[in-house]
């Protein structure tokens, strides 16, 4: 049986690939067909993304897809990170190299503006988790350094709806992505322009949002010349690398707020899947965030420093000649003390320094906590935090939903990592299902195949979720916590 192939541009923070869905009408299969990485790069005293470095690797991704596949390949689009951003002028040219939201500019920003708009009138309006690397933060840096720029800007586009553009010439805001953004309300699902209209921000740059499943539109002609994909869609999935892992949850329970998950890789964001946002005064103590996801839902969560301490500390290592393998380094934290030491993943500190290990001991001498001395202890204490954080949230869900989390679905790349899963379903006394690691790809693609007609709603999208891959189960053992 010849298969329909959708592809899928998928950028992490460290890592980019283009991905193949060869779709038999009942089971997706993934191929990977090119993996490049990602990461900034340093201008400066500036820390900012390479765009125009990964858009040839995607266009080169794209060509191989279209040698292998050709006439078979039927859509494409684009997931990345939040937050940033590309701003382009009235002749499509790109202003200003764009920043990382790791970048120091915005630190700071939550003072300086609730000074003019209070923090709860900010929740009202767009139902975000106060964050220093919010859009909203990053364009009052831009208006405070660069305000020309700004004011020469005619069209803003979030990382995937850059590419999005790039491929089609479309410029679209496509919903989930922008909901990252802090500049969306999250009843009205468009943008909030009284409150960037008090902050003194341009809205005329702002484009049409649009929700995930929307076609945009063929490719360009000098692009499908390029690659061998003449007639190819773009059609805009849950752009947002994260709503397209939920959407890729094997979850039965589609509508029940039962269950719990955690996209697991750079960052950890632990939510649940809801019918409206929650904007309660107590979800705005907790902190916590309301995200756009597929067929109107939210994604009520938490956005936790994740994996990239550990990504970080691995650098560190090897820079000091000692190279491991993440299996390796989890080995090591196996075998280290168990909650020697707790991080409060939230400090600043911990957003992008240059020597992760010194920066976590010093975080421990100063609370009185025993400092790791061996790579091992240092990269458990890394683990213990996120599982002990994970119980935070945990608890944090089922009070703000009134309903109780039975099992905790863990997805992405750090659904791989046996020894953390286990400490999660340890420290938040919840079965813990793990897989498929590719949640993000199956998402995206699945979106893609739902708007060809072949899917009709959500649950299904994730019963092929099920029946294309496998999953494994870690069962909580009593430990005595912290």
């Amino acid at each position: 049986m010849s298969h329909k192939v959708y592809l899928a541009v998928d950028l992490g923070a460290e890592s980019g690939r283009v991905m193949a869905g060869l779709w038999n009408g009942r089971k997706l299969r993934l191929e990977e067909i090119h993996r490049f990485p990602t990461g900034g790069v340093y201008l400066g005293d500036t820390y900012r993304w390479d765009v125009l470095r990964l858009w040839s690797e995607i266009q080169n991704g794209l060509t191989l897809a279209g040698k292998k596949y050709g006439r078979r390949i039927v859509s494409v689009g684009a997931d990345t990170w939040g937050v940033d951003f590309v701003l382009l002028n009235q002749q499509d040219e790109i202003l200003g190299q764009p920043y990382h939201y790791r970048d120091t500019r915005t630190r700071g920003a939550l003072g300086r503006t609730f000074k003019r708009v209070p923090r709860a009138e900010i929740f009202q309006q767009t139902g975000l988790q106060f964050m220093e690397l919010n859009s909203l933060y990053q364009l009052l840096a831009w208006k405070e350094r660069s305000p020309a720029i700004l004011d020469a800007a005619d069209t803003l586009l979030f990382m995937p709806d850059f590419l999005h553009w790039a491929m089609c010439g479309v410029k679209r805001a496509e919903f989930t992505i922008a909901s990252t953004s802090q500049c969306v309300h999250p009843l009205k699902r468009d943008w909030s322009l009284s409150l960037l209209k008090r902050l003194g921000l341009p809205t005329h740059f702002l484009p049409k949002i649009v929700p995930p499943g929307t076609t945009l539109g063929k490719f360009r002609k000098s692009l499908a010349e390029r690659t061998g994909l003449a007639g190819v869609k773009v059609v805009a999935p849950p752009s947002h690398d994260t709503a397209s892992a939920i959407a890729g949850v094997p979850t039965a329970n589609t509508g029940k707020a039962n269950w719990a998950y955690i996209s697991s890789g750079t960052w950890s964001l632990m939510g649940v899947e809801v019918q409206k946002a929650a904007l309660s005064p107590r979800a705005l103590e907790l902190n916590m965030t309301n995200e756009g996801g597929v067929d109107g839902t939210y994604r009520l969560l938490k956005n936790i420093m994740g994996l990239w301490l550990v990504q970080q500390c691995k650098r560190s290592f090897e820079v000091a000649g000692r190279k491991y393998d993440y299996i390796q380094l989890a080995e090591l934290a196996a075998r280290a003390r168990p909650n020697r030491s707790l991080l409060n993943l939230d400090d600043p500190r911990f957003v992008n320094p240059p020597d992760m290990p010194k920066a976590i001991r010093e975080y421990c001498h100063e609370t009185k906590q025993p400092a790791p001395k061996t790579d091992g202890e240092l990269v458990r204490c890394c683990y213990d935090s996120l599982a002990f954080k994970y119980r935070q949230v945990l608890n944090a869900l089922e009070e703000l939903t009134g309903d109780k989390i039975e099992v905790i679905h863990i997805v992405g790349g750090g659904s791989q990592n046996q020894v953390l899963s286990q400490l999660a379903a340890d420290a938040c006394q919840r079965p813990v299902i793990t897989g498929p690691v590719e949640a993000t790809a199956m998402g995206n693609l699945l979106t893609q195949i739902r708007a060809d007609g072949e899917l009709a709603s959500l649950a299904e999208m994730r019963a092929v979720v099920r029946g294309s891959s496998s999953v494994q189960q870690f069962e909580p053992v009593a430990c005595d916590g912290r």
